[in-house]
């Protein structure tokens, strides 16, 4: 059984920095990619940041490019996205996602396994 459990939310003033972590147990193994996801209350998911674990290539979201950045670390089978110069926007539950497949890394019905999410809350 797959389980993906995010660490490092919090609060920040706006400019400031944050590092989510998504640890990952049972069967990494069969991951293709993993990924970030934010909603706000009363939105959809939307797409922050993925990583395609065999070879290390990075996407994200228009609106985080410059920002962001999406990293592993292989032994420990975690993901983590550093967010910088943050701003009220940002504001959102984020989620750890992870795959199986070869299919688009923005969409989250192609994907396989959810953490539970991680509260970001960036003021003004």
């Amino acid at each position: 059984q797959v389980q993906l459990v995010e660490s490092g939310g919090g609060l920040v003033q706006a400019g400031g920095s944050l590092r989510l972590s998504c640890a990952a147990s049972g069967r990494t193994s069969s991951f293709y990619t993993m990924g970030w996801f934010r909603q706000v209350p009363g939105k959809e998911r939307k797409f922050v940041a993925a990583l395609t674990w065999s070879s290390g290539n990075t996407y994200y979201a228009d609106s985080v490019k410059g920002r962001f950045t999406i990293s592993r670390d292989n032994a420990k089978n975690a993901v983590f996205l550093q967010m910088n110069s943050l701003e009220p926007e940002d504001t959102a539950v984020y989620y750890c996602a992870a795959k199986r497949f070869l299919s688009g890394s923005a969409y989250q019905d192609n994907y396989d396994y959810w953490g539970q999410g991680a509260q970001v809350t960036v003021s003004s």
